[in-house]
């Protein structure tokens, strides 16, 4: 997400690389948008009836639920890896303004459109990266691994003993409740998550505002996962593979392996949910905690894979390549696009769709993106957020 300055050298790669990634979290973020928030981790409690809705479920937690968000994090290490070796000697000072920008940026997101929005994760998790800056790959390889342990750690305790009550059938456990009242279906929790959806602007925004330090708790979770994600784009800049100097052979052998290793342990995982009736816990725990290495050796794959595809060039690599040297307005303007069609202020289709439709109403922010984005790189060079990030945080440094 961040890219080098319109002076320097680009990497149509890297560029179209980045634009698959802000394409593939469309497809996790409008849910966000349609179902009430249980529904996102649980297909049984709302919009999930049919067969078309489980089929798309089991799709989307396979091959794409936290893979595009890891292949974005992967990105944004690398993009302020770049950065960061291109500024010399004043690293932190120009650094920690892009990080604050990006921040206050990621909470009027937040208030004003998206619940779910990563930029305040990143900001926070980015405030590491000089840190991290000097390491060899093989080092931010290895502190990748610990940080997906230490997620999986705590996840575990958290998630731990819901998931022990359920296969002891203590479904009345405070754990348990805890976990139907987040992942399932809990009259009263999933209809105040009716409500949330159904709000207008200015309430939304009222509430947010009032509720901005708790949110604080599920960013400070997701640190370690997403300064992994991190950390791994860092290392595999390092390693000259996101500049793409690696040969096809290669990338397409890291692809498979990292396929082979992540697919079959996410069917697991989604046939576990499934096959027990959908619990809250283990619905929660699987799409949580116990997927996230293999979301992340997912994304990896297609990140290795997509980096083989796009060394030939083409039209689609250009297409792409636009919509990534967009990355954050094209975020940002899909959550408007998305709180048009699904917002009360909007069309109001909030919790009147099914997951499938759902998936299928994605297609409008895509096509958005892919038709709009190559017409103002052309005209414009850099999108408008994007200005507005770097002026702010150069005024700022």
């Amino acid at each position: 997400m961040v890219t080098p300055t319109p002076s320097s050298g680009r990497i149509a790669e890297l560029d179209a690389l980045r634009g698959l990634a802000v394409i593939g979290i469309v497809w996790m973020n409008v849910y966000v948008f349609a179902l009430p928030f249980q529904a996102y981790t649980n297909p049984v409690v709302w919009g999930g009836d049919g067969a078309a809705d489980g089929w798309v479920w089991a799709a989307s937690f396979v091959f794409v639920e936290d893979k595009f968000r890891t292949l974005f994090a992967m990105l944004f290490g690398a993009g302020c890896l770049i950065l960061i070796e291109r500024s010399g000697d004043k690293v932190w000072r120009p650094h920690l303004a892009r990080m604050g920008v990006l921040f206050l940026i990621g909470i009027a997101h937040s208030v004003l459109l998206a619940s779910n929005d990563v930029l305040r994760a990143y900001a926070l998790a980015g405030l590491a990266i000089p840190l991290l800056a000097p390491m060899r790959a093989k080092a931010l390889y290895a502190m990748a691994v610990g940080l997906v342990v230490l997620h999986l750690g705590a996840g575990m305790v958290v998630f731990g003993s819901g998931v022990v009550d359920v296969y002891l059938g203590r479904a009345g456990s405070d754990a348990a409740l805890w976990a139907e009242r987040r992942f399932g279906a809990n009259e009263g929790a999933l209809g105040y998550a009716l409500e949330l959806g159904r709000e207008g602007l200015i309430e939304r925004v009222a509430r947010r505002l009032d509720d901005l330090p708790q949110q604080f708790t599920a960013l400070f979770a997701a640190l370690p996962l997403n300064l992994a994600a991190m950390a791994l784009g860092m290392g595999l800049w390092k390693d000259r593979m996101l500049r793409g100097e690696w040969r096809t052979f290669r990338l397409q052998r890291l692809a498979a392996i990292c396929a082979a290793l992540s697919i079959p342990a996410l069917l697991a995982l989604e046939w576990w949910v499934a096959d027990n009736g959908f619990p809250a816990a283990f619905a929660g725990a699987a799409a949580l905690v116990l997927s996230a290495p293999f979301d992340m050796l997912l994304g990896l794959a297609y990140a290795a894979l997509a980096m083989a595809f796009f060394a030939a060039g083409g039209p689609v690599t250009g297409r792409l390549a636009a919509v990534g040297r967009l990355s954050l307005t094209n975020y940002l303007m899909t959550s408007l696009i998305l709180a048009a069609i699904f917002a009360s202020w909007g069309l109001g289709l909030f919790a009147q769709v099914s997951r499938a439709q759902a998936f299928v109403l994605g297609v409008v922010p895509v096509a958005a993106m892919l038709l709009w984005s190559p017409l103002w790189v052309k005209r414009f060079g850099q999108g408008p957020f994007e200005r507005a990030w770097r002026r702010a945080a150069g005024k700022l440094s």
